[in-house]
Formats: structure tokens, sequence, C-alpha cells
């Protein structure tokens, strides 16, 4: 597989043989990053990611007043929060800028920023957030279109708050706020996702008393300073599930490490059911395929502790390399499958809300849309052999190509 031009060419037919070290998780760096603004002591997070959301986030981080870059592969922040507008470019292009609300409402009594961007995989309201932070003192002011005011003149104070949906992001968005909150705070109904328990141990790391985190039952004590911590985030389970399809598609052996299993262990599970050999460890697990992949029926998405969303287009490209009939549903976000278009011209076969993807993989030379990783069109190529010369001079763009269609 070769990269050039915003290109991706994927020549298959060899299966994949190896080690990987699985990165920190970067649904887990975004809140660890937000709530470094709480801290009054230096932050370092260890071995992070050189990721563009990354980036966004430091540009929040140094906006708001503080200190923030790399040093080597970690990154390291420090110095005290001054101006509550978040640089509106950063903030308009991630999701999680939302994240940094709460603490510069606990900093400062007020936020300001534009509407959270994101990538468009359906309906991603910030009601959640914003109607906890209102029981907790907050106030939304008039700002205009594309804009969220926030104001907290007497502080944020606890509460007692049920979650109506388990929202990953308005859990941690309420946490942030509770931990630097005058009193207690009940978080009912919470996400359990790996990435809260993470949030919440960083937290207490930094001072805060936090219990329950993990469970759907959250309560927090709030402190009124928090110190700095050198931290490690957890491995990233979607990278682990990325190669872990790679490894079903392609075949060969390949072994992740650096990753409990058991954070993406519904995707280990469904990949032994088509017929992969799956060996765990403490921290890693190995992923072989040497025989036939086969169609598994019907898989849908869930909260944690169930398949992840985010799994779910890695699953279906591994999917279209298997023998029989698969589908594959998101119950979460109902435009999650933003790669049907290319899964069709590989072979798949689309429905609303999910993909079904069938034996009949081919080559196809399809478009990246958002949050559609380019490997999500990569792994079914892998399982294919590779084009021979005449072949290769009909192909005009490459296999896989990220915002380009074939000519």
């Amino acid at each position: 597989m070769t990269q050039e031009s915003g290109r991706i060419w994927v020549m298959g037919g060899r299966p994949l043989n190896g080690t990987a070290a699985v990165p920190a998780a970067k649904n887990s760096v975004l809140p660890l990053l937000a709530a470094a603004l709480l801290c009054r002591g230096m932050v370092r997070l260890r071995a992070v990611p050189a990721l563009s959301d990354v980036e966004c986030c430091l540009a929040l981080l140094r906006g708001a007043g503080c200190d923030a870059r790399r040093q080597g592969a970690d990154v390291v922040v420090s110095g005290t929060p001054v101006c509550s507008t978040l640089p509106g470019d950063a903030a308009a292009r991630m999701r999680a800028s939302i994240l940094f609300c709460a603490p510069l409402l606990a900093r400062l009594g007020r936020a300001e920023t534009s509407l959270p961007g994101g990538c468009p995989i359906g309906q991603r309201p910030i009601d959640l957030h914003l109607e906890g932070l209102g029981r907790m003192g907050a106030k939304e002011l008039d700002a205009g279109a594309g804009r969220l005011v926030l104001a907290a003149p007497g502080g944020l104070h606890g509460a007692d708050f049920t979650l109506r949906f388990p929202s990953v992001g308005a859990t941690e968005t309420l946490l942030l706020a509770a931990v630097c909150a005058r009193g207690t705070t009940v978080l009912r109904g919470a996400a359990r996702e790996p990435e809260i328990s993470d949030l919440a141990d960083f937290l207490r790391r930094c001072g805060g008393q936090i219990e329950g985190a993990g469970t759907s039952t959250i309560r927090i004590e709030g402190r009124r300073v928090l110190s700095g911590c050198d931290f490690s985030p957890l491995p990233d389970r979607i990278f682990a599930s990325t190669l872990a399809c790679a490894a079903a598609a392609a075949g060969g052996r390949v072994e992740l490490a650096g990753c409990p299993p058991g954070l993406y262990e519904p995707v280990l599970e469904i990949l032994e059911q088509m017929g992969c050999t799956v060996k765990r460890g403490a921290d890693r697990a190995e992923i072989a395929r040497f025989g036939r992949l086969y169609g598994v029926g019907r898989v849908f998405t869930g909260v944690y502790p169930g398949l992840a969303t985010d799994a779910a287009p890695l699953l279906a490209a591994a999917m279209l390399c298997a023998e029989g009939e698969s589908s594959i549903e998101d119950v979460v976000f109902e435009e999650r499958f933003g790669c049907a278009e290319g899964f069709e011209r590989l072979g798949g076969q689309n429905g609303p809300g999910g993909c079904s993807p069938s034996a009949r993989c081919r080559r196809a030379a399809c478009t990246a849309p958002p949050l559609w990783p380019p490997t999500c069109g990569a792994v079914p190529h892998w399982s294919l052999p590779p084009l021979r010369q005449e072949e290769r001079a009909g192909w005009r763009t490459p296999v896989i190509s990220i915002g380009v269609t074939r000519a």
C-alpha cells in the first residue's frame, strides 16, 4: 500500500504478518487535554499520537492562554486560562471543542465558542451538555447564529442529573464541570465507555474525588483546586479494531501489542465467528486467519459494552471478504455508513441504517467521505489478488482514492 497526493494505492493478494503497537486513544486524549484547563500544575500526557484533532486541541488551549506544546512524543500543558473565547477556526472544525466549555466555566465563569463541528454521521445535538450545565448553574446567552456563549457568574454547583441517553460527550462535559463545582454531583444514566474511566482516573490523579466511573451512576465531590500530573492515556481500541479487521480480510497472523483485548472484545468475538483464530493476553491479542472467512448474519452496534459504533464500518469492510451473507446496523448514528457508496462499488448492498456486505467483493476506486477511514476501503482490497501488468494500465486512479473518483 502506498500513498501520494491524497491517494492510497492498495495492491492485495498478500497476507499480513507481524506485530503492531497500539497508540494512545484519540477519544481519550481530547477530553484529557480539555481537563488540563482545570489543573493549576503542569500536565504531561505520554505518547500522544500526531493527529489533526490533537493539534486543534492544542490551538484551543493556546487560545485560552495556556502553554501547550509537544515534547517529543508527549504533550505538555501548563499555565492558567485567561481568555474565555475559544479560537473560532479550531473550535468549528472539531466536535470535541464542546468539552472545553465546562473547564472554562469552572475557571473563568464564562465560555464562548463556535458551535462544534465534527463528522457528519447523523444528528449529534449538544442538548444534553447544555441541560446538565444548566442544572449546575450555567446560563446560555444570546450569541447569534453559529455561536455558543455560556456564563456562570456565581460559579458551578453540584446537581443530581439523569442523562436521557448515555452520551459519551455529555458524560465527559458534566464530569469536567462537576469535578471543580461546589458540592456533590450525581450523574445517572452515564456512559460507561473506557474513555470515561480514563478521564476519571486522570482527574483523580490530579486530586478530584470521583466514584463509579465505568458504571451508569457517577458521584463527584467538587474540589476547588486540581494539580497537574504525568499520565499515559489508554490505548486506542478503534485502532486495534482496524488492524484486527485488516488481518481478517487479508489473512495471515497479526499481533496487536499494548492494548487489552477486553477493550475491543465485541470485534474479536465477531471475527472468531467469521473464522479467525484469536489468542488473548493481558495487554495483547493475536489475530490469525488462514482458511475461509464466513458471513455471520445480522450484527448491531450498541453503547458500551456493546459493539462500538466506530468499529462498524471496519467490520463491514471485512465482511465484504466473507463467504455468505452478513449485515451490520448502527443503532447509535443514523448516518454512520458514509462508506455505503464505496461498499456498493466493492460488491456490497446497503439499506437504511446499515450495510449488507456479501461475498462478491471486487476491485474498485472509491472516494473517502468524512469519518470514513480510507482503511475501510483498503481492508477488502487487501484480500484481492494483485493486479496483473495489463490490468494496472486500465486504472487511471488508485484503487482507493481520498477525494478523487475514478475517471
